[in-house]
């Protein structure tokens, strides 16, 4: 790769997360006002993979801050962590003509992103993903958006547990990280709350803490279960049959991947974008752009993949204080 920088792609790989398209909004922008051309690469390292790309410009960009979802379009790609694969990816890009390139998604894109750095072409990672199971970054573009759906969905499922005296059990999306469990727990006033990091007895902090509850008069409840625990529909038959109360149980799915971004994930991932060209322009790479202590950084991505996020004791016991 040439030592001047001329022209950057960008490329969303993973699942999609709100805010993404602001993000890239932000990097074409800033790239472009800094005189660089920008090329938007299509489904993530396989379109990197396949050389299918489209040119940049300012008002190419001009209309998606506002839509959730990515415009440049998402996929996983498991080949990618092939050496073989890596450099053929190298390959497409010094064909289009890249000497850099950001990368927004998950921990699995960030690993791609190192590998293309080794492999001769400088790049820099963003964190996009709802599950904010980034270590090394306090926050990940589309959490607060993703967090918002899921506080409406569970304000409507309350509504009808309420009306009907019923219990709802309720899956959110997390990956491993119960980062939206715990925070939907204490915004929705979930009366138990299951998540991946801390062990949990069904008898004793789901069916005796409901009984607890009737005791004390409380006529319907919401239990929240980060995915991939256990299945929700069998939990709700157990505490249906335990506890007598009338039981549901709604999977939320993918609809919290997608949605308006909040004002929020728009301002972090303008901020994110803007920081990853300029680490380009002062010829840095093999970088994350992450949050820290409520700013905006960077640090090196083998640092950033050895770190492990744990989350706050504090939010597990504000949502067991508040449940009583």
């Amino acid at each position: 790769m040439n030592n001047k920088l001329n022209k950057i792609g960008i490329l969303t790989s993973g699942g999609d997360a709100p805010g993404m398209n602001a993000a890239i909004r932000a990097i074409t922008r800033t790239a472009i006002y800094n005189g660089l051309e920008v090329v938007g690469i299509q489904e993530g390292y396989n379109g990197l993979l396949r050389g299918e790309y489209e040119i940049l410009d300012a008002r190419s960009v001009g209309d998606i801050l506002q839509k959730g979802g990515t415009y440049l379009r998402t996929a996983r790609c498991e080949e990618f962590k092939k050496p073989h694969v890596v450099l053929s990816a190298v390959e497409q890009a010094r064909k289009i003509g890249l000497d850099g390139l950001i990368v927004i998604g998950g921990d699995g894109s960030f690993r791609g992103a190192r590998d293309l750095t080794r492999a001769g072409l400088p790049t820099v990672a963003i964190p996009g993903t709802i599950d904010n199971d980034i270590s090394c970054s306090e926050y990940t573009i589309g959490l607060d958006t993703c967090l918002n759906t899921v506080k409406e969905c569970i304000d409507k499922l309350r509504d009808t547990s309420m009306s009907h005296n019923r219990c709802s059990v309720v899956e959110v999306m997390g990956h491993g990280a119960g980062y939206i469990a715990i925070y939907a727990s204490i915004a929705c006033g979930a009366d138990c709350v299951l998540i991946p990091e801390i062990p949990f007895s069904i008898s004793e902090d789901v069916i005796e803490k409901i009984k607890e509850g009737h005791k004390k008069g409380k006529k319907h409840c919401i239990v929240i279960v980060s995915e991939q625990l256990l299945d929700p529909a069998e939990l709700a038959k157990t505490i249906q049959a335990e506890t007598g109360m009338e039981t549901r149980a709604t999977i939320l799915g993918h609809i919290q991947r997608g949605g308006i971004p909040t004002m929020r994930d728009r301002v972090i991932a303008s901020q994110m974008g803007a920081k990853a060209v300029e680490l380009l322009l002062e010829g840095k790479s093999n970088r994350v752009v992450r949050m820290k202590k409520g700013e905006i950084s960077d640090i090196d991505i083998e640092e950033g993949l050895a770190m492990k996020k744990e989350l706050p004791k504090d939010l597990i016991d504000l949502a067991n204080m508040l449940s009583i």
